[in-house]
């Protein structure tokens, strides 16, 4: 066990707990007070630490996922070996290419909250053209009006990014968890980057159908 828990950098109660949940094979036992344990539980630990820690997957998936005629694949450490890497090619390819940041024109209050943004400058000063068109939009709320001198500053970008920050995460664990055993890699990258879009206009959808009713909430509280 001591050797198990080195190996594969899990502790030996969790090891116990996922032998009981049949996460894991019974080591041979040739002593009634000796356990063996093999490469295959050195193996479908590590597979089972990477699927909950970068797939966020519960152990009920895991479970199902190990246990498909086809489960070794899931010990492998390159499961969708390409889907990350090229879902983000294909994001970074779609959008436009690097600007700099003198050509955008910035007064000097955004400039200081570059990094409020989350925008990157690189050493030649220029920023990622997504991260430029970021800049530009938030130019135009500058423009009508949502000014710092009316409260409108870097603080408020933090919180759409903390918003946005968490979203995403749900988004991609839930992604995973339910597409993991059922879609091939090529379906799941043609979901991933088509759904992308769709979801971005839900999103804005959702979010002036709940600011009406918001708004709604309001004119109802002041007539009574």
């Amino acid at each position: 066990m001591r050797d198990l828990e080195k190996a594969s950098g899990v502790g030996r109660e969790t090891i116990r707990f996922y032998i009981r949940e049949g996460l894991l094979p019974e080591p041979d036992k040739p002593s009634r007070n000796s356990a063996r344990y093999s490469d295959v539980h050195v193996a479908r630990l590590k597979a089972i630490k990477r699927l909950q820690e970068e797939r966020f997957l519960p152990l009920s998936v895991i479970r199902t996922l190990l246990e498909a005629e086809d489960g070794d694949r899931w010990l492998l450490p390159d499961m969708f070996p390409m889907l990350e890497a090229t879902l983000a090619q294909r994001l970074a390819e779609a959008g436009p290419a690097r600007v700099a940041l003198s050509d955008l024109g910035l007064p000097d209050h955004q400039q200081d909250h570059l990094a409020e943004l989350m925008i990157t400058v690189a050493e030649d000063g220029t920023v990622s053209g997504r991260d430029a068109a970021i800049l530009r939009t938030v130019q135009k709320l500058d423009d009508i009006g949502f000014t710092p001198e009316l409260g409108f500053h870097g603080g408020q970008m933090r919180l759409y990014n903390v918003l946005i920050d968490w979203l995403t995460q749900q988004e991609i664990r839930h992604f995973l968890e339910h597409i993991a055993g059922h879609v091939g890699e090529a379906k799941a990258l043609e979901m991933a980057e088509q759904g992308i879009a769709i979801i971005n206009e839900l999103l804005g959808q959702l979010r002036t159908r709940a600011l009406l009713r918001k708004l709604a909430d309001l004119r109802q509280t002041s007539q009574s």
